[in-house]
């Protein structure tokens, strides 16, 4: 009989209640400060990050799981009768978290491990997760739920506008002359993920302007009725991302949205104040 298990990554920043009631397991990635190595939601909470993002001079860096850990997980998940396991993680153009659980797949022969990229990570990511984490508990195989979420693809939208972008530039995420570009003329560039990278989707003059566009595209979605999920999603700025839930909410009050947030990992590259919104 088929069982399926669903892994995913800290970087979906799924709700504990999610997790545990669709029983999605969960591998973390890690943030690296100077005084040491912080695993996402484990050894550092998203408020302490953004704190100590204030505090430290050097940018911290970002580090994928250890092979290890998915052998570990897979271990355990074969001893509990499972046959399947998708593991659905942040996009393979900017970590690569995938290609590690796939090596440890390798290791394994009773267990059919099959990866899924994302190309995009967060509440997006997150999406993705949930739909296979119930296609799971319903039966499904995860070749099934590959070719389900190859699907849905084709319908996840995601952008977002960082407050600063050095962070991108230093990280190595957005080129130094974009940043440079958009630092000098004070421009605030819509950004998007393209093919699993971190690209410029349209720039514009002011945040207001930037987040207009935005809930703009949203709404042109939402007249088509082709959405069924939205998260606004925010580094450290619950005021913002709530005053755009309100917006989503007074256009479209039967609208299904939630606020998530850019954890350790994700806010290392976009830095604080971020704010973006994705949807399926």
């Amino acid at each position: 009989m088929i069982k399926t298990a669903v892994i995913t990554d800290t970087t979906a920043y799924l709700a504990k209640k999610t997790i545990e009631e669709l029983k999605i397991n969960t591998i973390p990635l890690s943030v690296n400060f100077s005084d040491g190595t912080y695993r996402e939601g484990m050894d550092l909470t998203t408020e302490a990050f953004y704190q100590k993002l204030e505090e430290e001079e050097a940018l911290p860096t970002t580090s994928q799981p250890a092979i290890g850990e998915f052998v570990e997980l897979f271990d355990r998940l074969e001893q509990e009768g499972y046959t399947d396991v998708v593991c659905i993680h942040l996009s393979a153009k900017i970590s690569g978290t995938l290609q590690t659980a796939l090596s440890a797949g390798e290791m394994k022969e009773k267990l059919n491990v099959y990866g899924f990229d994302s190309e995009i990570s967060c509440s997006p990511q997150g999406f993705y997760v949930r739909s296979a984490a119930k296609l799971a508990l319903e039966g499904s195989s995860g070749a099934d739920i590959l070719t389900y979420l190859e699907k849905q693809k084709q319908q996840v939208r995601a952008y977002f506008m960082v407050h600063d972008l050095n962070h991108l530039r230093r990280g190595g995420r957005l080129s130094g002359a974009q940043a440079v570009f958009g630092s000098l003329l004070q421009i605030k560039p819509i950004l998007h993920f393209e093919e699993g990278q971190i690209m410029p989707f349209e720039k514009v003059r002011t945040e207001k302007k930037a987040l207009n566009r935005m809930l703009d595209l949203l709404f042109d979605d939402l007249k088509n009725g082709h959405v069924n999920e939205i998260a606004v999603i925010h580094a450290n700025r619950p005021e913002g991302a709530e005053n755009l839930k309100v917006k989503i909410q007074d256009a479209y009050p039967e609208a299904n949205v939630e606020i998530s947030y850019f954890g350790p990992v994700i806010g290392t590259h976009l830095g604080p104040s971020s704010l973006g919104i994705g949807w399926c």
